[in-house]
C-alpha cells in the first residue's frame, strides 16, 4: 500500500531535479538528475580556512545552477530541497569527518528572518544530513541579533564586525567537552562560521569542524 501511494504521488507530482528542474526519470534517478550529478561544480573536498576551526569543507562551489538552487532553497520557499542537499552534504561529511565529531549542529538564522522565511534553511539542511548519517542534529546556538545580511558588506573586516556578538550558545553543558560538527548552507568570507566557532569554543567545545553545502570561494563572476 505504501509503495502504491508513493508511486501515485510520483505520477501526480513528478519529482524534479533540484538543480536544473528537469523531471527525474522514474526508478533511475533520485533527488538529482544524472546530468547534474555528473556536471556539478564539486570542490573535491578542498579545505576552507575558518578561524579557530579544526577543518572546514564545502561540497560544491556556489555558482551557476548551484547558486540558483540554493537561492530557491533560502528565499523562494523551496524547503523540500533540504533532502537532496542533505544527501550531498552527508557524503562529504562521511569522507572528511567520520569519527571526528560527537554532536551535529548548525548556524542559525535570527528569529525575525526565520519568521519571514517560514523556516531556518541551515537547520533543515543539518537535520537532513543527520538523517542520512543515521544521527541527529541539535540546536546549540541562537542568533540573538538580526544583523544586516553579510552579502551587503564588501570588506572582510566589516563582515566580522557585523556578526560579532550576534550569536550565543544556548546550552553550555551540551557543548562542553564535545567535538562539534557545525553545518551551514554557504560560506563566503567565513566571518559567520568563525563567530559561531568562537562561541562554541568559548562555551567549552573540545573542537569544531565545519561542513557547508557550497563555497563562494573560486566561483565565477
Amino acid at each position: 500500500m505504501a509503495k502504491f501511494l508513493l508511486d501515485l504521488a510520483d505520477i501526480l507530482f513528478p519529482p524534479r531535479c533540484v538543480f536544473c528542474r528537469r523531471f527525474l526519470k522514474s526508478g533511475n534517478e533520485r533527488r538529482i538528475c544524472s546530468a547534474c550529478r555528473d556536471s556539478l561544480p564539486y570542490t573535491n573536498d578542498k579545505k576552507i580556512s575558518i578561524r579557530d576551526a579544526e577543518d572546514c569543507v564545502a561540497c560544491l562551489f556556489y555558482r551557476d545552477k548551484v547558486r540558483t538552487a540554493i537561492h530557491r532553497f533560502k528565499f523562494k520557499g523551496a524547503s523540500g530541497y533540504a533532502s537532496s542537499f542533505g544527501h550531498l552534504l552527508a557524503q562529504s561529511i562521511q569522507r572528511n569527518f567520520s569519527g571526528r565529531y560527537d554532536l551535529i549542529t548548525w548556524v542559525p538564522v535570527s528569529a525575525r528572518r526565520k519568521q519571514t522565511r517560514g523556516y531556518d534553511q541551515a537547520m533543515l539542511l543539518a537535520l537532513a544530513a543527520a538523517v542520512e548519517l543515521e544521527d541527529v542534529a541539535v540546536e546549540t546556538i541562537v542568533k540573538i541579533a538580526d544583523v544586516p545580511s553579510q552579502t551587503k558588506l564588501q570588506s572582510h573586516e566589516r563582515r566580522r564586525a557585523n556578526v560579532l556578538g550576534a550569536f550565543e550558545v544556548r546550552d553550555t553543558e551540551l557543548v562542553a567537552g564535545r567535538r562539534i560538527l557545525l553545518i551551514d548552507d554557504t560560506v563566503t568570507s567565513g566571518s559567520t562560521l568563525s563567530e559561531c566557532v568562537r562561541m562554541l569554543k568559548t562555551a567549552g567545545a573540545q573542537s569544531v569542524c565545519c561542513a557547508v553545502l557550497a563555497s563562494a570561494a573560486g566561483r565565477k563572476k
